[in-house]
């Protein structure tokens, strides 16, 4: 009797323990599904700006409206749609016409505040979002945006939108409409942190305007969207021009102070860099984003610049310096062995390039985020990044994975013979050798023979440079230079032995990572992994990366990034500038302070006469 009343007992004390183990856990659970609504969200820390913000610091919020202001672009253009594959859509779209629930300010690494959203809730896991709209969000045909439109742009964007879009949308699992202006996104717990940001910047398309099963299609029928400005007239090829919507409903807003100062804003076409320069020359066109050092250092030299009428700037920036290169298809069985593509790697001559081409005024890019914290160059692994790459140690080059890694340079004559014997020796290592002087694959007994694509020329000067420098080597590269639709179109097909090619990096990167390197992108058109990756190492580090709670965490997951990149010799990485370079008419004026992104355009003003 007396065993069974301590039995008892002992039951009835476990079975409070237990009760109390879970009701722990349903409380721990709880606090990790509860969200609070906030005026915006960061990636990694904290917020900026609170609430009760009145500008970003790098506007100037007493700017004066009116006046016009024209953009040359080069190219041309057959779409009005910026959100699919097909067509080559006209400048300017995205940032007048569409917006997104979420604003980003620019001198944050990746933070986001509310514009069509009034508010944000995401769980400390992330495993969801909620927005709730502004109750005055409209269109510019003066109909409300609504979570109906919310909905159906996520739906049309992942079932018919661009390989990216495909690629971030299709990760929501669940979309619940919790109420009149609220809608939720589900996704799986912990995959993707990223993912609420990626959806607060997702262009919201009115539903009754657009048609999902001609979605995918060109058009050049004028879009229609909330943004602060509306298409005025299209002329196909030619020129786009936009005009500040009298009733935009989000003029008030703090994220938009200061900015969309312009009356118009107008992009007109050129066939090439030197026309359009011509063109700001004259004063057809208003501001000028230089790319090119030669033009820098030389060209500016006319009377509008030495009397004043125009401003030359060189404005700071603290973002990456992005990868600019030739780029390596290896989709290509030429350069599917890495000796080969270490071997023309070795033949680029940047010394020499930089001072004859272009004034000594570039700095060779060392890393795909060179310039930023988010750079491996230079920096030995830490511990994070040693047990991300464990597994895949064997393809990483140690030299890399130290940080004592350094780009083969010539030594400015031209003429390296060191350099060029290494190139000869993993060259043979890979089954070629000279025959009368060409290169000749000897189980084949074909020439090494490739293409290089280019579209302008700036672009053919370099690739007729570095064809040059590989005849050395018996290595014969035709540079073909192709007009621009033509070459968009092969880019997207990866119909291309080698081109030029610039990926934009971020202080945030994210998502695109896998639209860059991502596998899927092998074999499916229209994403930017130009070279071809197929590597579970960068599929598995993009995945660590999205799921990185800390800044530290994230910055060192990057580095990882970077490291593997660098070892498989995708491309020739070339250069970048240490400043960004800028040319305007003095009646187009720009705030003082800069962001951390450098220029943002859509801040600048026409000043009264």
């Amino acid at each position: 009797m007396r065993i069974s009343m301590e039995s008892s007992r002992l039951r009835q004390r476990l079975s409070v323990t237990a009760l109390a183990v879970i009701a722990c856990l349903m409380v721990l659970r709880m606090a990790t599904a509860h969200a609070v609504p906030a005026h915006g969200i960061a990636m990694h820390g904290q917020l900026q700006y609170k609430k009760d913000f009145s500008s970003f610091a790098y506007v100037n919020p007493s700017a004066p409206k009116g006046g016009n202001v024209t953009f040359a672009a080069v190219g041309t253009f057959d779409s009005t749609n910026p959100m699919i594959v097909k067509g080559i859509a006209a400048m300017g779209l995205r940032a007048h016409v569409f917006e997104s629930l979420l604003a980003r300010n620019l001198d944050e690494p990746f933070s986001l505040y509310g514009l069509l959203a009034e508010s944000v809730e995401v769980p400390d896991d992330r495993s969801w979002v909620e927005f709730t709209l502004r109750q005055n969000a409209r269109f510019s045909d003066g109909s409300p945006v609504t979570v109906e439109d919310v909905v159906f742009s996520l739906e049309v964007l992942r079932d018919h939108g661009r390989p990216n879009y495909q690629s971030y949308y299709s990760k929501v699992a669940r979309t619940d409409v919790r109420g009149p202006r609220t809608v939720r996104f589900v996704f799986e717990a912990g995959t993707d942190r990223e993912l609420p940001l990626i959806l607060g910047l997702m262009a919201v398309l009115p539903k009754h305007h657009y048609d999902k099963q001609t979605f995918e299609a060109t058009t050049l029928a004028a879009p229609l969207g909330s943004g602060p400005y509306i298409v005025e007239r299209i002329q196909p090829g030619e020129r786009i021009v936009y005009r500040r919507d009298p009733n935009y409903w989000g003029g008030s807003l703090a994220v938009n102070a200061g900015r969309h100062n312009f009356d118009t804003v107008r992009y007109d076409y050129y066939r090439d860099q030197n026309s359009a320069f011509e063109a700001f020359k004259k004063g057809l066109c208003d501001v000028r984003l230089e790319n090119d050092p030669t033009r820098w250092a030389r060209g500016y030299d006319f009377p509008a610049v030495g009397d004043g009428r125009i401003v030359r700037e060189k404005i700071p920036t603290k973002l990456p310096s992005g990868m600019n290169a030739f780029v390596f298809n290896t989709r290509r069985p030429v350069f599917s062995d890495i000796r080969v593509r270490k071997a023309l790697l070795g033949l680029f001559d940047f010394s020499w390039v930089n001072k004859n081409l272009y004034f000594g005024l570039y700095a060779r890019t060392q890393s795909y985020f060179d310039n930023s914290e988010l750079s491996s160059h230079g920096r030995p692994a830490d511990r994070h990044e040693r047990q991300l790459l464990r597994p895949y140690i064997a393809g990483i080059d140690p030299d890399i994975l130290e940080g004592r890694h350094q780009l083969p340079d010539g030594d400015g004559t031209g003429r390296n013979r060191k350099n060029l014997r290494k190139a000869l020796g993993l060259l043979k290592q890979a089954g070629y050798a000279l025959r009368d002087g060409r290169l000749t694959n000897m189980a084949t007994g074909k020439p090494f023979a490739f293409e290089l694509l280019v579209i302008d020329r700036d672009q053919e000067r370099l690739a007729l440079n570095f064809a040059g420098r590989l005849k050395s080597a018996g290595i014969e590269a035709r540079v073909r230079q192709i007009d621009s639709t033509q070459y968009q179109n092969r880019k997207q097909n990866y119909d291309f032995d080698m081109i030029p090619n610039f990926w934009f990096a971020s202080l945030s990167p994210g998502n695109e990572q896998s639209f860059y390197w991502g596998t899927y992108g092998r074999e499916t058109p229209g994403t930017r992994n130009y070279m071809g990756t197929e590597n579970p190492a960068i599929d598995d580090v993009i995945s660590a990366l999205l799921k990185a709670r800390d800044r530290s965490e994230f910055v060192s997951t990057v580095r990882a990034l970077d490291r593997i990149l660098l070892s498989e010799i995708y491309v020739i990485p070339l250069f970048f500038p240490p400043s960004r370079w800028a040319a305007r008419w003095q009646k187009i004026k720009r705030p003082e302070r800069t962001s951390l992104y450098g220029y943002v355009p859509d801040t600048w003003w026409h000043e009264p006469d």
